[in-house]
């Protein structure tokens, strides 16, 4: 794979299977390389197997396929029309017909569910101040902000635009707001009797402080929303159960410590009765960023969890009278998922390829989209083995060899690390490792403590060093890392110690800038979206000051021991040449924390470059401008490639 290869991207998403069982509907995306801009057309494919046929037309970005109840109808999301058009509602009949648009507003629609009649449709989406209906930015009234929430990043400010739910009929009229005031909604959910929603909900005095998510019951015709959960535990992604008796839900304990499981969990439907239904697993059931609610099959709960780098698919007895169950497995990352009276359709990926289509435990593949990516391109397999941690700690890893590779040959190595720290890295398809092993690197990564995907002793091992919990970051996590290196090369005779290079995005940022900062093993390394000094970042980032949680104090009452963790503290031990890349639009890692290493370091002497791009998130690497995606390869494919 090369930069420009970005181009030829493409992959699956969504799948929702149809209510008689026999179909599923999914979005099939792809970049449009001219134009700079993410494709999407939703594809209808016979569930037992058969020719898929296209939808909708694809002219910009449809998405979000929704089977109404009766089966007549589907809903989807696009941005068709002029230029920066945000994603709208639509309806087309699924025997063929015009889509009709049923939205027509200036925020993107997200989140939509049918009612149980196919009547109609909830949805959230995004209200904006009428400061906004002043276009001069000179001329604006000011903000003024009273919540901590009051950015989020790829979204922008949020103080003036708040997400709600809305319903709006199939037949005609305009949306109904149904919730308001100074709090975010999501994921809205019918009751069977078409009589009530359910949704996610940040409200209340503290909700922008606390943080603390609830389920909250609203009369689907108007009223006062009532919450379902306490202030114990975030609870999200409501699912009723068929006759409308229960709610599962995906659970996430508020201790005030961080990180925890998410677990999936059932009550009844007035919120008593609740109970953990997977606290057996000792594994993430929440994994991110591809996630939807708990869905019913019956009388079991279908969820995804991580595990070990794999995410698979589980069931588990709805009355837990049973520990879950797995029902697919295997060296893979399953992404979206759809379940109807036992039937099962998901996407999923590999090392070398991208999500595509699967239906049934047996995994049948029903889609060959990525067939025009994989075809004429040398995608390599990474190789599972384990690393021994200075202490001894047993740690996963993988190596991806260079494309081409030569037996007998030595190549220069990559240490790649990922963001989080509470995520792992999988064993899906990534861009970035076949990018690099295209170039002639081989790629080491792994999951250190601190990662998910493990037990949660291990996701909590790097927590402190505030309360003693634990020795806080750079330690065993920085230990478990040069344990990889260490490991690896005693290992694989095909790598070249004296040519390393590190480089790592967000959490993997702050790791590799923390990492040149205590060793010079390194010859060159390159820090993304970086952490660099903690106590600034608790109060640029949009949300970075939440991490006392897993620090074990707030910065103003422990500024020393927030120091002492900071990359940019160890600024004169910095000897490796380093290049620093920040989007300027990033509001998870402010570019303020790019810019503070880069001048400390130019002011030392030190050899220090700073990349910075424009009208970009924290996510440029993942969802960024399909041209700047390219750029940012080529840059780090040309600082890597003079030192090694």
């Amino acid at each position: 794979m090369r930069p420009e290869d970005v181009y030829a991207l493409t992959g699956v998403a969504d799948p929702r299977i149809s209510p008689d069982g026999t179909r599923v509907a999914y979005q099939v995306w792809w970049i449009d390389g001219e134009a700079n801009e993410y494709r999407g057309a939703i594809w209808v494919a016979p569930l037992d197997g058969g020719e898929p046929r296209q939808f909708t037309s694809g002219e910009r970005r449809d998405g979000s396929p929704r089977w109404s109840p009766d089966g007549r109808w589907l809903a989807f999301t696009s941005n068709r029309g002029a230029e920066k058009t945000p994603p709208q509602l639509y309806v087309m009949p699924v025997d063929g017909g015009e889509p009709r648009k049923l939205t027509d507003a200036k925020e993107g629609v997200e989140a939509i569910a049918w009612s149980p009649d196919s009547t109609r449709i909830a949805y959230t989406m995004r209200v904006r101040d009428p400061a906004y209906e002043e276009e001069d930015d000179a001329k604006r009234a000011p903000r003024r902000v009273t919540r901590l929430q009051y950015k989020l990043d790829s979204v922008g400010w949020t103080v003036d635009r708040r997400k709600h739910v809305f319903v709006v009929e199939l037949a005609a009229g305009e949306p109904r707001q149904l919730t308001q005031g100074d709090g975010e909604h999501d994921d809205p959910v019918w009751s069977p009797d078409g009589k009530r929603i359910v949704f996610t909900g940040l409200r209340g005095a503290r909700w922008d402080v606390d943080l603390i998510e609830r389920l909250y019951v609203v009369d689907a015709d108007g009223g006062e929303p009532e919450p379902l959960t306490g202030e114990d535990a975030s609870c999200t992604m409501a699912s009723f159960s068929p006759d409308g008796s229960r709610i599962a839900y995906r659970y996430l304990p508020e201790d005030g410590t961080y990180p925890h499981h998410g677990q999936i969990a059932v009550m009844n439907a007035d919120g008593s009765g609740a109970r953990l239904l997977t606290t057996a697993l000792d594994r993430q059931c929440a994994p991110y960023p591809l996630a939807r609610e708990p869905l019913w099959d019956g009388e079991r709960i279908v969820f995804t969890v991580e595990d070990g780098g794999n995410v698979h698919l589980y069931a588990v007895a709805a009355d837990g009278s049973a520990a879950p169950e797995l029902l697919v497995g295997g060296e893979q990352v399953i992404g979206l998922y759809d379940v109807c009276d036992g039937r099962l359709a998901y996407t999923a990926s590999t090392y070398t390829r991208p999500m595509e289509l699967y239906a049934g435990a047996e995994q049948r593949r029903l889609t060959d989209v990525t067939r025009s990516f994989t075809e004429g391109r040398e995608l390599v397999e990474a190789e599972r083995f384990t690393a021994a941690s200075r202490d001894g700690t047993e740690v996963d890893a993988w190596l991806v060899r260079p494309a081409g590779f030569e037996e007998g040959k030595r190549y220069p190595v990559l240490l790649s690390i990922h963001g989080g720290p509470f995520s792992q890295y999988g064993t899906g398809f990534f861009d970035e490792f076949q990018v690099y092993a295209g170039a002639g690197y081989a790629v080491l990564y792994s999951n250190p403590r601190g990662s998910s995907g493990y037990s949660e002793a291990w996701g909590r091992a790097i927590r402190g060093p505030i309360d003693g919990a634990g020795p806080g970051w750079g330690t065993v996590d920085f230990e478990d890392l040069m344990g990889v290196v260490d490991t690896a090369l005693a290992r694989y005779e095909c790598l070249d110690g004296e040519r390393m290079g590190v480089i790592g995005g967000s959490y993997g940022g702050f790791m590799t800038s923390w990492i040149v900062g205590h060793t010079n093993r390194f010859k060159a390394a390159l820090s993304e979206r970086a952490v660099n000094h903690l106590v600034s970042a608790f109060g640029s980032s949009d949300l970075f000051w939440v991490f006392e949680r897993q620090f074990g104090g707030p910065m103003y009452d422990h500024v020393e021991e927030w120091l002492r963790m900071s990359p940019a503290t160890y600024a004169r031990d910095i000897e490796t040449p380093l290049l620093i890349v920040h989007s300027e639009n990033d509001l998870r890692c402010s570019v303020e924390q790019g810019e503070h290493l880069f001048t400390l370091l130019r002011l030392l002497g030190k050899e220090v470059e700073m990349l910075r791009f424009p009208a970009e998130s924290h996510e440029l690497s993942r969802s960024g401008s399909p041209r700047h995606r390219v750029q940012r390869f080529e840059a780090i494919l040309d600082w890597f490639g003079r030192y090694l």
